[in-house]
């Protein structure tokens, strides 16, 4: 196939925030919702907050798998063989620094081992990667793709594949505004519960609401809004019902500082009724909304120590248990100064939190992420060596594993090296496959460039997806 059948959307509803203070009142063109086949797997470039020092960003680099908080982005189908991903995709004006996001929709064909062309559902007018995108599938096999909006100025999408498994042809189903998404689609009781962020007076509220189809949804819940906001990150226990969130607060008092660069302190929820009622990892009932520091959510309070905190994973052990995989610094600043830059577990043992370290990288933004295997494996990728650019968000990806529950850990292999721009936010699929086991991207850290993305598999081989496609499929390359 070589074009998309266009769909007559239907737009059932449209909330659209008043902009949050301070935000341009210049009027961009809106943004092109026309979707199209693309030619081939380019991620978005994209930085935020440059600073007078070496370092030029606080954060920056190849970021079609950003971030964290959103999740998932790739879902592993057993019966058809396929992995289905969304990404951030580059508009192609890197160079000009005027570039635009797009969000694309693909597979990987573990049948054929290739990849067909990916299909562009729209363009937004903006490179900003907290924009990206969100994946979830039904159980009629319906994909969903949530468009994320960072703040109140952009709007968010909401999109359904007109059949199932099937990414060529799209139905718009809402636009809206909300931030940060993770759709969860309950394979028990059949329907979504969808964990975003929104934002209020600027500040980062959690809040859930529910959908028997995708298509008509409660009024949205708050979870959380702790001080100045919160960050979360999610998962769902296998194909069950139970959803789980782990989250920081954003501190307005403190000595190491307060705001949004200071995040601090972990907490953790669960729900098995879509939200009906929330407990802690002891069973013990919580009453949303939690809005002081102090509440029985509580994990680890890191203001006491001065610490930030950044999480990266969450993921339950064969007992169903819970384990957080983030690490801790002194500050938001890249460099030395901030670090060490400390990776952590915490497991829930059934009694309580068991925090060990297991190794350090260069930055904040070093995401990695957990497996907890069927064996009892744990299994770690992050960029945990420096790269090409050190001190610089990512660097190069290391396959990290632990046989006693994180108390040791065995360096099994450098999965990149020589690279010409450090690699980040390795992402794990549901139900991920062998064979299709990490997504990420790379770029540098230090002046927009091009990005590759790659995947690797559960034994350590790196592919990179083809930039350029000529043909309707292709086989990625093996790079390593």
């Amino acid at each position: 196939m070589n074009h998309v059948r266009l769909s007559a959307f239907i737009c059932t509803h449209f909330v659209l925030a008043t902009a949050a203070p301070g935000a341009p009142a210049a009027k961009k063109p809106a943004d092109d919702l026309a979707p199209q086949f693309g030619d081939g797997y380019r991620g978005i470039w994209y930085m935020n907050q440059p600073l007078k020092s070496e370092h030029r960003y606080k954060y920056s680099g190849g970021f079609a798998t950003y971030p964290q908080w959103h999740m998932p982005i790739a879902v592993h189908v057993a019966s058809e063989r396929k992995t289905f991903f969304v990404y951030g995709g580059s508009a192609g004006n890197v160079s000009e620094r005027n570039d635009e996001l797009q969000h694309l929709v693909s597979y990987y064909d573990h049948a054929t081992g290739s990849v067909p062309r990916p299909v562009r559902l729209l363009q937004k007018r903006t490179e900003d990667a907290h924009d990206n995108p969100t994946l979830s599938i039904d159980a009629t096999g319906h994909l969903f793709v949530f468009s994320s909006a960072h703040g109140t100025s952009r709007p968010s999408y909401l999109h359904r594949s007109k059949r199932p498994y099937d990414i060529s042809e799209w139905e718009l189903i809402e636009k809206t505004n909300w931030s940060y998404t993770q759709p969860w689609y309950l394979p028990q009781s059949r329907r979504f519960l969808f964990l975003h962020t929104l934002y209020v007076k600027g500040q980062r509220t959690l809040n859930w609401k529910t959908s028997p189809d995708g298509r008509t949804w409660t009024a949205p819940r708050l979870l959380a809004h702790i001080e100045m906001g919160d960050y979360q990150v999610t998962a769902r226990e296998g194909d069950t019902d139970r959803i789980a969130t782990a989250f920081d607060l954003h501190p307005d008092h403190g000595r190491a500082g307060k705001g949004l660069n200071y995040r601090t302190n972990i907490y953790y929820a669960e729900t098995r009724d879509a939200g009906a009622t929330w407990t802690n990892a002891a069973g013990a009932r919580l009453a949303p909304p939690l809005t002081t520091a102090e509440n029985p959510a509580l994990v680890h309070d890191y203001r006491a120590e001065n610490l930030s905190v950044y999480l990266k994973e969450l993921a339950f052990t064969g007992e169903g248990r819970p384990v957080l995989l983030y690490l801790t610094s002194k500050g938001f600043d890249p460099g030395e100064q901030s670090g060490p830059f400390q990776w952590y577990t915490a497991r829930w043992t059934g009694q309580k939190w068991e925090i060990r370290s297991f190794t350090t990288s260069d930055h904040n933004y070093d995401h990695g992420t957990l497996y907890i295997e069927t064996d009892g494996t744990w299994r770690v990728i992050a960029p945990t060596e420096p790269g090409p650019q050190p001190w610089g968000t990512g660097g190069d990806m290391v396959m990290w594993t632990s046989r006693d529950q994180g108390a040791t850990w065995t360096r099994v292999k450098q999965l990149t090296q020589n690279s010409r721009y450090n690699h980040t936010y390795a992402r794990k699929p549901v139900n991920a496959h062998p064979d299709f086991y990490a997504l990420w991207a790379d770029g540098s850290s230090l002046e927009p460039t091009p990005s590759s993305l790659y995947f690797a598999t559960k034994d350590g081989r790196v592919f990179r997806l083809p930039a350029h496609m000529t043909t309707a499929t292709a086989k990625p390359e093996l790079v390593r």
